[in-house]
C-alpha cells in the first residue's frame, strides 16, 4: 500500500494541475502568465533563502519546544505559534520557488483572487474551522492541558491549531476534531471533581457500629493519599439494598485529572480497611425454599 502512495499522489497532482489550468483558461489567467526564464543566480539565491528559511523555522520550533509554561493558556499559544509558523514557511517557500524562475509574484497573486474566490465556495468547511478556531482562542474556551468532554469522548487537549483540536484519553487514544465540530463542550478542568466508590457489605453487618468507625478509617485513607485527595472522603450513606449486600456510597474530592485514580485508591483502601474491621465483601447468595 505504501508503494502506491507516490503514484496516487502524482495522479492527484495531475488532476489538480489540470483543474487549475482549466480555471485559468476560463478566466483568462493562463494567457496572462509570463514565460518562465531560468537564471542560475536566481536559482542559487533561492536555494540559499530556502535553506535559511527552514533553518530559522527549525530553530524557532526548537526554542518553542524548550519552553515549558505552567499555564495552559501559554501552552496553547505556543502550540498555535508553531502551527502558524509551519503554514507561513510553506507559503514563503512557494513564493521563493516561483521567484527562482523569474515569475512575477505580484501578477500571480492578483490574478489568483478569482481562483481563490472560486475555491473558497468549495472550502467552506476549512474557512469555518479557521474562524471557529480563532473564536475558541479569543473566548478562552479551552487550552492545551485542559480535560474536556465532547460527544461522549473525554480526553486531555494535547494540541490546538487553527483548523483542528487534538484530544488524548487515558488509554492513549488520540482523536482529531475539526474546530467547527467543537460544540457543546464540557470543560472539566475548571472545577474540582469527585471520585465515587460503592462498597458492598453483608446484611448481617452491624451498620450502626460500622458507621461509628468510618470517620477514623476515612481520615486514615486521606492521610495516606494527600497527593490525590483534596479532602477527607465522605460517607454518604446506604445507596442500595441488593440481593446479597448492602451498598454504601463514598465520595472524595479530587482534581479532574485524578478522577479515576481517586476511585481506584478509595476502593483499594476501603477494601483493606473494611477487612481490618472484620467486614468481608459478600459473595452472591441464593436462598432456596423447598416444601
Amino acid at each position: 500500500m505504501k508503494k502506491r502512495r507516490p503514484l496516487v499522489r502524482a495522479i492527484v497532482l495531475i488532476i489538480v494541475a489540470a483543474l487549475v489550468y482549466a480555471i485559468g483558461r476560463f478566466t483568462g489567467l493562463v494567457n496572462a502568465l509570463p514565460k518562465l526564464s531560468f537564471n542560475a543566480a536566481h536559482i542559487l539565491n533561492g536555494i540559499l533563502i530556502l535553506l535559511l528559511l527552514f533553518i530559522c523555522e527549525s530553530i524557532i520550533s526548537f526554542v518553542l519546544e524548550l519552553l515549558k509554561p505552567r499555564l495552559n493558556r501559554s501552552r496553547t499559544m505556543i502550540s498555535l505559534a508553531k502551527n502558524i509558523l509551519r503554514y507561513a514557511v510553506i507559503l514563503i517557500a512557494i513564493c521563493v520557488i516561483l521567484s527562482m524562475f523569474s515569475v512575477d509574484i505580484g501578477t500571480i497573486l492578483a490574478g489568483l483572487g478569482i481562483i481563490a474566490l472560486i475555491i473558497g465556495f468549495g472550502a467552506e468547511s476549512l474557512i469555518s474551522d479557521v474562524v471557529t478556531g480563532l473564536f475558541i482562542l479569543i473566548d478562552n474556551q479551552y487550552n492545551v492541558g485542559d480535560i474536556i468532554e465532547i460527544n461522549g469522548f473525554r480526553g486531555t487537549v494535547t494540541d490546538v491549531s487553527v483548523r483542528t483540536t487534538v484530544l488524548t484519553d487515558v488509554g492513549g487514544n488520540v482523536k482529531i476534531i475539526n474546530n467547527s465540530d467543537m460544540k457543546n463542550i464540557l470543560n472539566r478542568s475548571d472545577n474540582t471533581s469527585r471520585s465515587v466508590a460503592d462498597f458492598p457489605i453483608p446484611y448481617e453487618t452491624d451498620l450502626e457500629a460500622l458507621e461509628q468507625k468510618l470517620p477514623e478509617l476515612l481520615q486514615s485513607i486521606y492521610a495516606a493519599h494527600p497527593d490525590v485527595m483534596k479532602s477527607v472522603p465522605q460517607y454518604l450513606g446506604v445507596d442500595a439494598l441488593g440481593d446479597s449486600a448492602v451498598t454504601l456510597k463514598f465520595v472524595v474530592e479530587v482534581a479532574e485529572s485524578d478522577i479515576y485514580t481517586g476511585a481506584r485508591v478509595l476502593n483499594h483502601d476501603l477494601f483493606l480497611g473494611m477487612r481490618k474491621l472484620g467486614i468481608e465483601v459478600p459473595f452472591p447468595q441464593l436462598d432456596v425454599h423447598r416444601k
